[in-house]
């Protein structure tokens, strides 16, 4: 699943140990959700947004079928 967690990440001037320390994750599969090997849940999407102050459609854009 492509995700926008890195660019919104950067845009807020983060480091990836801020967000999985504020979510109480592990750096490596936070790492994992920005490399897009792992699927959030939508409880863990919804956190993301939150922290990243932004909506789950923006992190987790759908993308069309052609």
């Amino acid at each position: 699943m492509k995700n926008r967690l890195a660019e919104r990440r950067k845009q807020l001037k983060l480091m990836q140990e801020q967000i999985a320390q504020e979510l109480n994750m592990s750096l490596v599969y936070y790492q994992g959700l920005e490399y897009g090997l792992h699927e959030p849940s939508i409880y863990l999407a919804y956190r993301l947004a939150r922290a990243l102050d932004t909506t789950v459609e923006e992190l987790f854009p759908i993308e069309e079928e052609k």
